[in-house]
């Protein structure tokens, strides 16, 4: 291998490093917003199960009421 061969190779292989590197940080910039995605919506399915737990408290109270109701008549 020549020298011109040599540094045409390098050139190459540097193409082929900066290709890479900048891949590698899309890849890292797109995974950081889908952890952050990720985390937003574990906290809303928190916040909605904690919603449905109140729903389901609030409807179980009326429920016993309603039946309280129907056994003082």
């Amino acid at each position: 291998m020549d020298r011109a061969e040599l540094i045409a190779e390098l050139q190459s292989l540097s193409a082929r490093l900066e290709e890479l590197a900048e891949r590698t940080r899309r890849l890292s910039d797109e995974n950081r917003s889908l952890r952050q995605q990720q985390e937003q919506l574990i906290g809303e399915r928190s916040s909605l199960l904690a919603k449905n737990e109140q729903a389901r408290m609030r409807v179980e109270a009326m429920i016993a009421r309603l039946k309280s109701l129907e056994q003082h008549t």
